[in-house]
């Protein structure tokens, strides 16, 4: 067993960061409650830490090959623990998001670290056994954070947060035991000024589609920062052009493949999971599951995307990415569209073939998604292209989470004004925050019925909406990686 320890450490940080991605979901109700929360700022609860992942995870990089990826990883893991603390104690939403934000700093530090430390810990088909170990823990953590989620919650949904601290001690004391350090000290520094841009950027970005949810797409408040953030994108890309040692070398997305891999990365994660999300609100505040309840409708999703990924992995990984890839993603955007059915008379069963469809589809291509990057660039760009994987998977589910919202918002407003129900926009945002049954009880007792009966047709209808997107967004996404992705690597560039 002792061989195997250090995968046991990286792994154990790798599914505790990961799993925090949607672990949350299932708690949104009751922290919407708990803190008096806005549809807003529950989006941020969500987005903000993936946002961090998602713009720090290739800096993270450089800093750990320059002072030493064991330090990094234990860094990170002990900042994770204090941001988890924090959050666990938030009196209020705003401290609640800026206590994700740090905890997504410290997921970026050890996210970075873990393929990196895996290739120095292991060697020849240990190493390709601990990639296909890796490679599931990544497919399922994600599936069963709104599992575990549910069952924290029914103590206390601060629970989410407060596991992470006996975690993050083992995880610590784990790996100043058995974990070598290992560091690259002619590696460049982090490039700073492309890590600001990124950030600022894709922040701005899922801004306004943050303020278009709940406010519209008229108001300059919702636009401006959405032309503002493609605007600093624009800028970042000219700035990466012109660096010697950029945090992500753009001309890689020259290559049909990669731009194709990088593609079914970002869909992956916003089709496959930033729904769950609203899934999670309908089922708790329509239907009326208990937290624990609403988390076991993700079981044929959480089942499936491990078993695929753990079962199957070997297998797949002698096929051809671009048929991996593209068949997962075709039936990710299938099972959406399964659970697009939903109506105002469905219960949480209308849902179990969609997500029974969408696990394999997550099992399929999540493994696949590294190994198939790392095949389409130069051996010294390996490190550049993984860090890609992992920032568009995140920039993924961010802006997944943020659109969504917007699709949610207009087509139960589209509803709630044909049913002529006061405030159209605000009931929305609020029934997209979990609050049904908080504008069922302020409402006239004679009137409640009737009202319970209408936001349901209007959840149902955007959460239909909501599935069509995703399956829309699977199904093309997979179309195109089958269009982009070579059958085989280059020549030259598999020896990795």
């Amino acid at each position: 067993m002792r061989p195997w320890l250090p995968l046991v450490a990286i792994c154990t940080g790798t599914f505790m960061l990961l799993i925090d991605v949607t672990i949350v979901n299932v708690a949104l109700p009751d922290i919407a409650t708990d803190l008096d929360t806005s549809f807003t700022q529950l989006q941020w609860v969500v987005d903000v830490y993936a946002l961090a992942l998602a713009a720090l995870v290739l800096g993270s990089g450089s800093l750990a090959d320059l002072y030493g990826r064991r330090r990094l990883y234990v860094v990170g893991l002990v900042l994770f623990a204090l941001a988890s603390l924090a959050c666990g104690l938030a009196p209020g939403p705003g401290w609640l998001i800026a206590a994700r934000g740090v905890q997504g700093i410290g997921g970026a530090i050890m996210f970075a670290t873990t393929i990196a430390l895996i290739n120095t810990s292991y060697e020849g088909r240990d190493r390709g056994t601990a990639f296909g170990v890796w490679g599931a823990v990544v497919g399922a953590s994600a599936a069963l954070g709104p599992i575990i989620g549910g069952a924290l919650t029914e103590l206390s949904w601060r629970w989410i947060f407060f596991v992470n601290l006996p975690v993050c001690v083992l995880a610590v004391a784990l790996t100043l035991s058995v974990v070598q350090e290992a560091r690259h000290p002619g590696a460049p520094r982090p490039d700073v000024p492309g890590i600001a841009l990124f950030s600022l950027g894709a922040g701005a970005l899922v801004l306004g589609l943050v303020r278009a949810a709940a406010e519209g797409w008229g108001r300059p408040g919702s636009w401006g920062p959405m032309v503002g953030g493609l605007l600093v994108l624009a800028t970042w890309v000219a700035v990466e052009r012109r660096r010697a040692a950029p945090m992500l070398d753009v001309r890689l997305f020259r290559d049909r493949s990669f731009s194709g891999i990088m593609l079914a990365a970002l869909l992956l994660n916003g089709a496959a999971f930033a729904q769950l999300i609203y899934i999670s609100l309908w089922l708790q505040s329509i239907c009326g599951l208990s937290p624990l309840q609403a988390g076991l409708v993700f079981i044929p999703l959480s089942a499936l995307s491990f078993g695929v990924a753990a079962g199957g992995g070997r297998y797949l990984q002698t096929l051809p990415p671009r048929f991996v890839l593209g068949g997962g993603l075709l039936l990710i955007g299938s099972g959406a569209l399964l659970m697009s059915v939903v109506d105002a008379g469905s219960s949480w069963r209308t849902l179990v073939a969609g997500l029974a469809v969408l696990g394999v589809g997550v099992g399929m291509a999540n493994p696949t998604l590294a190994s198939a990057a790392l095949a389409t660039v130069p051996r010294e760009r390996s490190g550049m292209a993984s860090g890609a994987v992992n920032t568009a998977r995140q920039l993924g589910f961010a802006i997944g989470v943020a659109a969504l919202g917007t699709v949610f918002t207009s087509a139960a407003a589209a509803t709630l004004r044909m049913r002529e129900v006061p405030a159209p926009g605000g009931t929305a945002s609020a029934l997209s925050a979990g609050q049904a049954p908080e504008l069922i009880a302020n409402a006239e007792p004679a009137a409640r019925a009737g009202l319970a009966d209408v936001l349901g047709v209007a959840y149902a209808d955007g959460l239909g909406s909501l599935f069509v997107a995703c399956g829309v967004a699977g199904v093309a996404g997979g179309l195109l990686v089958l269009l982009l992705v070579r059958a085989a690597p280059p020549a030259g560039a598999t020896a990795r």
